[in-house]
């Protein structure tokens, strides 16, 4: 990253703030549970153990579910998905509550929690299934998140291009049930102690206004 990070902050809320956002309807991907309005957001950070660990964090967010998404093979298992051949990106869908937290928040989190430069692999962890997407569920989300790629382009925050995906959502398949909460039940498993501890504690440091 070229910049210091809190440039990002700067960039994401002021640019999405002044973005016409309000021309666009977002009623598809939303759902009605016990008088909660609730929003579906869909995304892919390399492996979905960290992604569900971080987002869990954030005040709003109701539940995240690991899965798979952005391809063709139906119900597909982790082991297919692993080969590269399925087309799917290891995702997460996150339930929220708008009133709590806004869809350009959770867009700010998505690229402070990962590197958007990185083609196809997040770290050590390399592969189609590990690209960096944004999978929109309305209109109003893929002009949000085409606007903050432009903007995150524009102002240079990267050194190398932002290769993030941005596509229209279309199915999920909910990972199997080991994947669930999976750094929550296994903290001490090597990889989750020594890759997502030290990137979640970074998160809760950079949203420490924000967690729950």
């Amino acid at each position: 990253m070229k910049k210091h990070v809190l440039a990002i902050y700067i960039l994401i809320f002021s640019s999405l703030s002044g973005f016409a956002f309000h021309t666009f309807k977002s009623s598809a991907g939303s759902t009605q549970t016990t008088a909660v309005q609730t929003e579906t957001a869909t995304f892919a950070t390399g492996c979905f153990w960290c992604g569900e660990a971080k987002f869990s964090q954030l005040k709003g967010v109701l539940k995240v579910t690991p899965g798979y998404t952005g391809g063709l093979t139906e119900n597909p298992s982790y082991e297919e998905v692993c080969t590269g051949t399925t087309g799917h990106a290891e995702a997460f869908s996150i339930l929220y509550d708008p009133s709590l937290i806004s869809y350009d928040e959770l867009l700010e989190a998505f690229f402070l929690s990962h590197d958007p430069t990185q083609l196809n692999r997040q770290g050590n962890d390399v592969g189609t299934q590990y690209r960096s997407a944004i999978f929109y569920h309305n209109e109003t989300q893929k002009q949000r998140a085409k606007y903050c790629i432009a903007q995150l382009r524009e102002k240079k925050i990267y050194e190398r291009n932002i290769v993030t995906e941005v596509t229209a959502f279309t199915k999920f398949y909910n990972a199997e049930s080991y994947h669930q909460e999976y750094y929550k039940k296994h903290p001490n498993q090597g990889y989750c102690r020594y890759v997502i501890q030290p990137e979640l504690e970074k998160f809760r440091k950079i949203f420490k206004k924000k967690l729950k």
